[in-house]
């Protein structure tokens, strides 16, 4: 086995997959007590100390990747991915790029690639963008359709809630997501018309759960889809190491048919 195997094989190692996984958690407590003032004062150099051994360290293990692998490590997405979050931290953090510093906690964010099932979820997310941004089209046509007609119907008497195509589209927003619209919105336009029910109501069932629980099946049949992919993979890899189990068994039986002719 040559120094690239060996390394990349150590890096890849499920105990060290553990240990960058407990690196990356404990990254993320150590950049959330930086946010208290308190904490920041009395344990200001130590935080500091351990996100800079925390970002050695992964600065450490994109390299080794990079010597083990070579160009081959950009092939993998979730390798780029490692590398932009770890390349971000790199940048100095002063003068007009103070605002990177905040950026440190997208380092979290590599959780997502080192724990598979986060990794399967992201997958099937990303399986899903297809279907999505169907019904994306779809609520916002229904959107604009809606806020053209209740512009025209409430605009009127109700200037800072649909007085413009904009403002409506934020309250239909705000009535869809269900936070205060029946007091806040739906009610009082139904004092001064007593028929906007026929309106809002139909519009809340549509876009409130009829389009919500199409993301949700959307998403749903994806990661299915995913499940399903990962078990013909596994089944794959357990076809091949029978056809070699049984390859083994036919040499180690002709190894014993010539030992016995020999004696």
């Amino acid at each position: 086995m040559s120094m690239r195997d060996r390394v990349g094989a150590f890096i890849e190692a499920p105990r060290v997959q553990i240990f960058i996984m407990v690196l990356i958690v404990l990254n993320a407590i150590s950049l959330g007590l930086e946010t208290s003032p308190d904490v920041r004062m009395r344990m200001g150099n130590i935080l500091a100390t351990i996100d800079l051994i925390v970002l050695t360290i992964f600065v450490v293990e994109i390299v080794m990747k990079l010597f083990a692998r070579r160009l081959a490590f950009f092939k993998n997405g979730w390798n780029v991915f490692d590398f932009i979050i770890v390349s971000i931290a790199l940048v100095p953090a002063a003068g007009p790029l103070y605002i990177l510093r905040a950026l440190r906690i997208l380092r979290v964010l590599r959780l997502i690639s080192v724990v598979p099932q986060m990794r399967r979820v992201v997958q099937a997310l990303g399986t899903a963008i297809p279907g999505l941004l169907s019904i994306v089209a779809l609520i916002s046509l229904i959107f604009y359709v809606s806020a053209v007609l209740a512009t025209n119907l409430f605009g009127s008497s109700f200037e800072e809630w649909f007085g413009t195509i904009g403002a409506s589209m934020y309250s239909l927003f705000q009535i869809m997501t269900l936070e205060s619209w029946s007091m806040g919105i739906v009610r009082p336009v139904m004092n001064v018309y007593p028929y906007a029910w026929i309106f809002f109501v139909p519009f809340i069932m549509v876009t409130s759960f009829a389009v919500i629980n199409l993301f949700i099946g959307v998403i749903v049949d994806s990661m299915q889809t995913v499940q399903e992919e990962l078990v013909e993979e596994v089944h794959a890899d357990a076809q091949n190491i029978e056809e070699k189990l049984n390859n083994v068994e036919k040499e180690l039986a002709e190894l014993r048919r010539m030992l016995r002719e020999r004696h």
